[in-house]
Parts: C-alpha cells; sequence; structure tokens
C-alpha cells in the first residue's frame, strides 16, 4: 500500500506546462525564472523543469539554492536578503533581489572578501507596497549601489499583486521600463535584466501587451499549476493537475451534522458555524491543517463535501457520493498554490514522482 497523505507529481505533464511558458515568454523576448519555493527546491522537480529551456532558478530561501548549488543555471534570490544569511547568498545565489542600501554594504563586502562580483537586481516599489524602494529614491539609491565594489548592478524590478493584490499594467510595469531607460541614460550603464512581476503579468505576455523592454518575469504557479494569477484563469495548453494531494480514510461513520453541546472556539481560536443537515455519512482523512490550507483543495470526485479540519484530520461528508468508500480507501483532491506550498514544505506529506 503507498504511503499517505502524499503528494503525486505528473513530471511529464509539469514539463508540458512548461514548455508552454517557455514558447509564450520566447515570443516576447522574456527569460523566465522558474520559482522554486513552493516545491523547496526539489531537484527532481527542478530538473524536469530546466531540461525545457528555463535557465534561471529563482527561490526565497537560501537553503533551498544551496540543495541546487550542483545546477549550472543561474540562482536568483527572490526574498531581500536577511544579513544573517549575507555569506550563504555570495556563496550559493548569482543575483539577489534588493532594496536596502544597509543591505547592499555586506554584500559588497563579503563578495570582496571572498573575491566575488555578486551580481544584483534593484526593487522598485510600484504600488503593491510590498519590497521596494519609492519611486522618488530611485536615482539617489542607484547612485549609492554604484559605489560600492563586489557587486553589479544589472537590473531593476518590481513585484506585483503578492501583498497589495495590485494588478500589473501597461501603466505600473510601464514605468518600470521608464525608470530602467532614465537610469541607464543618467548613469551610462546598461541593465540586462528588467523583472517585470510573477505569474501574474503572464496575462499581459499573452495579449501582447507587456512593455517591450521587460525582459523577465518569475513564474511559480503559472508554470506549476497553469494558471496566470491576476485574474486566476487557466493558461492555455496547460494543466492544472501536475500535484495533487491523496489522503486515506481513516474512520467513516454516519453522525449528526451539527456537534452537541456548547459551541465554543475550535483548536485555532475561531467559532465554527454548522448547518443542520440531519445524520450524513462522514469520513476523516489523515491530513490536517499542518499540511493542507483548507480553502485550497478540490476533491476530484465533485460529490464530495469538505466540512472542516483540524491539525491533524480533514473531515469531509461522502453522503452523496455514487461510490461506496470504506476505510483505506484514498480520496484525491486538486490543490491551489497555498495547498501547494504547506504540503511540498511538510515532511510528513510523502512525494511521488509519476
Amino acid at each position: 500500500m503507498k504511503k499517505c497523505p502524499r503528494i503525486e507529481v505528473n513530471l511529464e505533464k509539469l514539463k508540458e506546462n512548461t514548455k508552454t511558458l517557455v514558447h509564450l515568454c520566447s515570443k516576447e523576448n522574456i527569460r523566465p525564472a522558474i520559482v522554486t519555493k513552493a516545491f523547496c527546491g526539489d531537484e527532481r522537480i527542478t530538473r524536469a523543469i530546466v531540461e525545457e529551456g528555463i535557465d534561471l532558478i529563482g527561490d526565497a530561501r537560501t537553503e533551498n539554492l544551496k540543495n541546487l548549488a550542483g545546477f549550472k543555471e543561474e540562482k536568483l534570490l527572490l526574498r531581500l536578503p536577511m544579513m544573517s544569511e549575507i555569506s550563504h547568498v555570495i556563496d550559493y545565489v548569482d543575483i539577489s533581489l534588493n532594496s536596502e542600501i544597509d543591505t547592499m554594504k555586506e554584500l559588497s563586502k563579503e563578495a570582496l572578501r571572498k573575491n566575488k562580483v555578486h551580481k544584483v537586481v534593484l526593487m522598485l516599489d510600484l504600488g503593491d507596497l510590498r519590497e521596494g524602494v519609492l519611486e522618488e529614491d530611485i536615482f539617489f539609491t542607484v547612485e549609492e549601489i554604484l559605489k560600492l565594489k563586489g557587486i553589479k548592478l544589472i537590473g531593476v524590478g518590481t513585484n506585483l499583486t503578492c501583498f497589495g493584490a495590485v494588478i500589473p499594467d501597461e501603466i505600473n510595469l510601464g514605468k518600470l521600463e521608464r525608470y530602467a531607460k532614465e537610469i541607464e541614460k543618467k548613469f551610462n550603464i546598461e541593465l540586462s535584466l528588467i523583472s517585470g512581476g510573477n505569474s501574474s503579468s503572464v496575462y499581459l505576455i499573452g495579449q501582447g501587451r507587456m512593455p517591450k523592454r521587460i525582459n523577465n518575469v518569475r513564474l511559480g504557479e503559472a508554470i506549476l499549476l497553469g494558471n496566470e494569477t491576476a485574474y486566476g484563469e487557466k493558461i492555455e495548453n496547460t494543466h492544472n493537475d501536475v500535484f495533487q494531494l491523496v489522503a486515506q480514510i481513516i474512520e467513516l461513520k454516519e453522525k449528526p451534522s451539527v456537534p452537541i453541546g456548547e459551541i465554543g472556539k475550535d483548536a485555532f481560536g475561531n467559532v465554527p458555524l454548522f448547518e443542520d443537515r440531519g445524520i450524513r455519512e462522514r469520513a476523516i482523512l489523515g491530513v490536517g491543517k499542518q499540511d493542507i490550507m483548507l480553502d485550497s483543495i478540490y476533491p476530484i470526485d465533485e460529490n464530495i463535501i469538505i466540512l472542516g479540519s483540524s491539525s491533524d484530520h480533514l473531515i469531509v461528508d461522502v453522503t452523496d457520493c455514487p461510490r461506496e468508500y470504506k476505510i483505506g480507501d484514498e480520496i484525491k483532491f486538486n490543490m491551489a498554490y497555498g495547498t501547494l506550498l504547506r504540503s511540498m514544505t511538510s515532511k510528513y506529506v510523502h512525494k511521488e514522482y509519476l
């Protein structure tokens, strides 16, 4: 019997997704980076992706990039470097996204100490209010970066959608393009990497609306799950089921649909609400909130109703299912990005490659 819970990874479908995105980007002269954080820099998954033509590996964790040190592709650190990881950044990262001069000074010192040149991309905050220098500080910051030895400014970038849910468009990404040109002119330098966001920017590429100077996007969900994330639409010629969660039934009983007794807070401090639907057949699966996000799993059997979850148990209603489930049966789910990230990170969820 196979181990449960587990994630089944269809590597052939993943390669097809990658091929589709690489082709889409190549038509607009865009170099995509694969964001490996959702699968913790898993070597087998990364290899399947880079074999389809991606030559830039991005991750938010230096630990994952260290794990991928054997790959010849350039490594891009997506989260701004922490002071406590400067040494690892210089050792295992080719390019890092930055917004703080103090951090870049430390990168400079460490790079000089190790006789290296570390590439940096200056992040601009164009409205999403996550990382990036404000527009009024861009030129001053560039001037300060150019004084530092051991690091080389190779580009500018921005992040949209992830925090403030600001949709990338020709206006905000047009600003990124404009600032890149102004920096090159003002400081007489050439910027080779203009990084125009993440999977939420894919819809612009598909519509031919991406500003021409932008030549990089950082893709996670678009490749892994086949979705653009600005509007949540499926990308044509991709698969949404590359990763599937499989959980096993550990209890199967008919029970009331409303708990008996005074209702207080659950294990996570929430007060649950229950609809009285009478006696129902309920299955408990051996997976829980430690491994998944309840609002981002979708049963393949559409007759299953997800009722709720605790840390280690997922409770579902199987009353209306034509299949007669029994103890030990497996139930399979498609996932959104939140559960993919959490389940691949969990050491309690096994991984199987198809």
